[in-house]
Formats: structure tokens, sequence, C-alpha cells
């Protein structure tokens, strides 16, 4: 049975870009203490790049040694991966660039592929050969970060999408009702593999669909993609600022930092 999540609420930008350093850092340093590396799968967007601007300026860039750490994407579109909608690009400009990451450290998702499946399946290859994972399983990684849409999705899995059922690929090819439409993404198997899945939401734009993925009131808002995200046996946290928790319930808004 999954763990209820952990919700963290901090009271500025400042505090919560800080906060999101330090549970990354943590993670990453039980994970390298336990397994002799870090796999972490990143995100897109602009809640998570203030984590990655965080992570590679001062006074954090020099305190987590990264050399052991393996980079994965829980999804990206279908662009080239210097297009500024790649999310890829976002990490490489705000994140591997400033820290030197070393480019056998990152497995990226081919975004500028014109075949998408061939990408979804080789992207799948990847992730196998990296964590030896055998066919018949799903791979354990260490941290996913994610999002959060207004329309309650998270990574490239959208509401209504089949790939929320598709319980034996890892990656699935999936459609946006945004530019760009074409999406490659992590499926819920091997989000709800992860040891600990980070949600990273700031801003009041986010406080009703946070309210409705935390304290859902309809059937339809269990079965929003954020809701379904319940790693069976990891920590599922909620990095909330301020103006996303103002909704939630008080016995609900967890500690502060």
């Amino acid at each position: 049975m999954a763990r209820p999540p952990e919700i963290r609420i901090s009271h500025d930008s400042r505090t919560w870009a800080a906060a999101a350093v330090e549970l990354v850092h943590a993670v990453g340093q039980e994970a390298v203490r336990e397994n002799g590396r870090f796999l972490i799968a990143l995100s897109g967007g602009t809640t998570p790049e203030t984590l990655y601007r965080a992570l590679s300026s001062p006074p954090f860039a020099d305190r987590f040694d990264w050399s052991r750490t393996a980079f994965f994407f829980s999804d990206e579109r279908l662009v080239p991966p210097d297009d500024p909608q790649s999310n890829y690009a976002l990490a490489k400009k705000t994140l591997f660039t400033p820290l030197k990451v070393t480019p056998s450290q990152v497995y990226r998702m081919a975004g500028e592929s014109r075949d998408p499946q061939a990408a979804a399946h080789e992207y799948e290859q990847q992730l196998r050969r990296a964590t030896k994972t055998s066919p018949s399983t799903h791979p354990t990684l260490d941290l996913v970060l994610l999002g959060l849409g207004e329309d309650g999705h998270t990574a490239s899995l959208f509401p209504g999408s089949p790939a929320l059922r598709d319980n034996q690929s890892l990656i699935a090819v999936t459609q946006s009702p945004k530019g760009p439409p074409t999406r490659l993404t992590m499926t819920l198997g091997v989000i709800n593999r992860a040891s600990v899945v980070l949600f990273l939401v700031a801003g009041a734009g986010k406080a009703g669909i946070v309210k409705a993925i935390l304290d859902p009131k309809t059937e339809a808002e269990r079965q929003l993609p954020a809701a379904l995200v319940e790693p069976e046996g990891g920590r599922l946290i909620w990095l909330l600022d301020q103006a996303a928790a103002v909704e939630l319930p008080i016995h609900q808004r967890g500690t502060g930092t």
C-alpha cells in the first residue's frame, strides 16, 4: 500500500528553492551511499528550472559530487535537442553545463526523431541497460522530479491518455493539447517504482489543481494523471510554496520551510 504523501510548504521562493536543493542532495547522498550512484529523472518547466538554477549556483553548486549521477528525463517534446522548448536544452543550459556534467552521464530522449515509437523503444532500452533491468521488470530510479499542469497532467501524461493504462511499457508516446503536440514520457509503471517522487509546484495558478489532487472530491479528480502517482514502496513528496498551497485544508498543510 502506498504511503500518504508528504506535503512541505515553503514561505517564499528563496526558501522553496533551498528546500528543493536540500531534498535532492539528501536523496542523492543516500543513493550513492547505498548503491554507489544516483539515478535521477528530470522534468521540464519553469518550476523545475528554478531548482536547476539553484543547484548550479552559489551556495549550493559545490555541496554535492555529481560525478556518480546518471541523469534521465521523465518526458520530452519532439523537438531537436537545441530547441528552446526541449527539456534537455533547458537542463543542459541551467544544470549540465554549469555543473560540468559529462555527456556520458546524461541519457536524453531523442526528441529530434521522426519516428516517435522508435524513439520511445530506444529510450526504454537505454533505461534498461543503464539500470541493468530485465525485460520482465521495471527499473527503480532513486528520484523522479515532476511538475504539475493546471489540467492535472504530469510528465507528459495528460488526462484521458491511453498511456495512463499502459502497464507494460517504460516509455510511451503521447499527445499534448498544447504544442509541441507529440511527446515522449515515462509511464506510471516507471514513476511509481521510484524510491522518491518529488512534485515541484509553485504559484497561485496551481492552487486549484493542487487542491483537486491532494484533497479530491470527485472520481474525476481522483483519476487525474498526477493523482495516479503513488510510489509502490517509496516516498511521495509535494514541495509547494504558500501560493500553491493556499486552498488546501489546514490539516494538509504539512511542514513549513
